[in-house]
């Protein structure tokens, strides 16, 4: 087959700039290949290389004593004694998932499944973060069933609980919605696979299902924004088999075992390339491929198009060669594909052959680590102008219009379609703050939350990063866990404009105040970028997803309110209206700057927590909504009454940070208070549960009334 020939129409549409291509000539010394250029467009694209944020995400504190495995590998790892360790990582398959919702969505899934299963690990753990336009756009309603029915599809037939997550709606995201997914799994430590490859003539083994044309240039088309086109990149996405990828993790585990695996890399974003270089550039090797002898599912295939798919459930792995027996009966056993397909060699090359006709012939360390390195220009985002007084709201109105709205509403309708319980160990289900999952055979438990407040980040960049950190913590903190590290997941539009630039420098630096602050460094995470469509970008989202310990069961919060508890709210209210939850559903502004985050208040009322949970019957921390959301979705959780005392709307819909509200018996919440003063932590009392109404100060509603619009309001959205 004649390979086409090299013109400035084709580089551009590799994703590559002029003086890329150029910089690729000055590597070589003569022109690519058309398999090389589709080689370089894989290594150098965004998504790959992160030539736009590696300069800033090198700032973050990615170190701690808890920390085994930072950020580099297919996921972070981070300690949690007794010989164990938890593996995790975020990672968003936003652009996939807009042009086929459903496949995009399940491969995301699967995607960040195999991350975390590559390094050792058996995933106990399933949460996404998903955004999406405003509901009665035309688009919505396919592309919320259509990313919900394949994150569903694809974990529960895999057979991982889906422990938590978040779901938003925001004309920002109508052009290009956001589905980011989380995995977390449990491994011993001395037991983790790592992707440098070492050994001079080791076989290169492909594990798993075979290659396909589906998701060929799929890095390349994340890299790039939307269009009128968009349809054009459909056969860029990829098609997953979560039934092969639950016998590629068995095969995968079980092959681990035998002893046989000296490094071994999921086949992710551009596929065969990604992964081959870097398992040799981090063992310092060269590696040569045949691929002839790749597992074919279609004919006729091109060197091309099988270094580029992105086909799913591919695993590459450098291998012992005197056990390759052993490891070749693992994977038959499982019915699946086993290939020498290459070999370590102590060249720098990365040597492609294709019947015997050499295709690719690339210094392989100069192709991994020369990929471009931008610095943009960015702007910092000017600063938000003072939001103007508000005229106060009847409570009940305000607290009906939250709950009404598809963004506050009950979210029963998305997790309900999740497997939450399987594997027998989910102890804290979708809906209530963090999940959490007892490390089976232990006493401990993990619990895991996903956070961001996008109007915050786009309203004040720094704030906003460090107020999803924030929430992060409290969530975790108000189970009782202690937050152990967190994985990060930046959404942002084109950096090649500075004022989007600036939102991402901004919640870098918030993220890094953030995580220093509260001893949560981030161990693994993803960047996404030109995430626009016709010119127009998302609401910057840095999805935080973060992992905390609960060292016994006693330790955990996750009781319900019951009739004759007193509530008290720790922490201060000043009244922060700006950016709010209850601006946006009542007054339809999007005005004030963000709140302030106080990370010394966040950490020592975080501990005053944790440092009384046995005191404590139930533990929300306090975010969009304030006061009067956090207390209707604690009483509608147990269908119990509430009466709050205040009814004036900056002190129910406040949304001041570092606040948690909390539930006990009277002789507890006496305790408490004298605690919390001998800790200088502001506490006070707002109310008490009981009877059958939402009460706020002299205005009521039935609960039951209240539930039946929480309950349906979402599925009469998006359905």
């Amino acid at each position: 087959m004649t390979e086409p020939t090299i013109t400035p129409d084709l580089i551009a549409a590799h994703g590559l700039k002029p003086d890329e291509y150029d910089r690729i000539l000055e590597i070589i010394g003569r022109e690519p290949t058309f398999t090389e250029l589709g080689i370089f467009s894989a290594m150098w694209n965004e998504h790959c290389s992160y030539k736009s944020s590696k300069k800033w995400l090198r700032t973050l504190p990615t170190e701690g004593p808890q920390v085994i495995c930072g950020p580099g590998e297919n996921a972070g790892i981070v300690d949690i004694g007794d010989g164990q360790c938890v593996v995790f990582k975020m990672e968003s398959h936003n652009h996939p998932s807009y042009i086929e919702p459903y496949q995009g969505a399940a491969t995301g899934v699967g995607g960040i499944l195999r991350d975390v299963f590559t390094m050792g690990a058996r995933p106990i753990a399933a949460m996404n973060s998903l955004s999406f336009g405003e509901p009665d756009h035309p688009r919505t309603r396919q592309l919320v069933n259509g990313v919900v029915a394949g994150v569903g599809g694809y974990g529960n037939c895999f057979g991982v609980p889906t422990v938590g997550g978040e779901v938003r709606f925001d004309p920002a995201y109508n052009g290009n919605c956001l589905v980011n997914a989380f995995a977390a799994g449990i491994a011993d430590t001395d037991k983790i696979f790592y992707s440098a490859a070492s050994g001079v003539g080791m076989p290169v083994v492909y594990l798993g299902a075979k290659t396909g044309r589906d998701g060929v240039g799929g890095a390349t088309m994340a890299s790039a924004e939307f269009d009128d086109t968009i349809e054009d990149k459909r056969p860029t996405v990829q098609v997953g088999d979560p039934f092969t990828e639950k016998r590629l993790m068995e095969a995968t585990l079980e092959l681990m075992a035998t002893g046989a695996v000296i490094s071994i890399q999921d086949m992710g974003a551009a596929g065969l390339t990604c992964s081959a270089v870097e398992m040799g550039d981090k063992g310092g090797l060269g590696v040569k491929l045949n691929l002839e002898d790749v597992p074919q599912r279609e004919d006729n295939m091109t060197a091309y198009e099988m270094m580029l798919s992105e086909s799913q459930e591919r695993m590459l792995m450098v291998l012992k060669p005197e056990l390759e027996a052993e490891a070749r009966a693992v994977f038959v056993k499982w019915d699946l594909d086993f290939a020498i397909v290459g070999e370590t060699i102590a060249e720098d090359r990365f040597l492609v052959l294709h019947n015997g006709e050499v295709k690719a012939d690339l210094p392989l360390a100069t192709l991994s680590g020369s990929a471009p390195e931008y610095d943009r220009p960015w702007v910092e985002t000017p600063a938000a102008e003072p939001l103007d007084d508000i005229v106060g709201v009847n409570p009940i109105d305000g607290l009906r219009a939250l709950i009404s709205s598809p963004n506050y509403a009950g979210k029963q309708w998305v997790y309900e379609q999740y497997d939450q319980q399987v594997m027998g160990d989910t102890a804290r289900t979708p809906g209530a703050g963090s999940g959490i999952v007892r490390v089976h055979g232990t006493v401990k438990s993990l619990a895991f939350t996903s956070d961001v407040t996008p109007r915050y980040v786009k309203a004040n960049p720094v704030e906003g990063g460090k107020q999803a950190v924030a929430e992060a913590y409290r969530n975790l903190t108000a189970v009782g866990a202690t937050p152990l590290a967190t994985t990060d997941n930046m959404n942002f539009g084109n950096p090649e404009k500075p004022e989007i630039m600036g939102q991402f420098v901004g919640a870098i630096k918030g993220i890094g105040q953030a995580v220093l602050a509260l001893d949560m460094p981030i161990v693994s995470g993803n960047v996404s970028l030109y995430n626009e469509t016709d010119g127009t970008g998302i609401l910057p989202t840095p999805t935080i997803g973060a992992v905390g310990i609960i060292n016994s069961p006693d330790d955990m919060i996750t009781g319900d309110i019951r009739d004759g508890h007193i509530l008290l709210v720790v922490g201060d209210t000043h009244g922060h209206l700006g950016q709010s939850a209850l601006l946006a559903e009542v007054y339809a502004r999007a005005e004030g700057d963000a709140p302030a985050v106080d990370l010394a208040a966040e950490k020592r009322n975080g501990d005053f927590i944790r440092d009384n949970a046995a005191m404590i019957r139930v533990c929300t921390d306090l975010s969009d909504g304030g006061l009067a959301l956090a207390a209707f979705e604690l009483a509608e959780a147990a269908q119990i009454g509430v009466t709050l005392d205040a009814d004036d709307t900056p002190t129910l819909f406040a949304e001041d940070q570092a606040r948690y509200l909390i539930a006990c018996n009277f002789d507890q919440a006496e305790d408490l208070m004298i605690s919390a003063g001998n800790a200088n932590v502001p506490i006070n009392m707002v109310g008490k549960v009981g009877g059958d109404q939402f009460t706020m100060g002299n205005y009521a509603e039935n609960l039951v009334e209240l539930s039946d619009v929480f309950r349906s309001s979402f599925a009469a959205a998006v359905a």
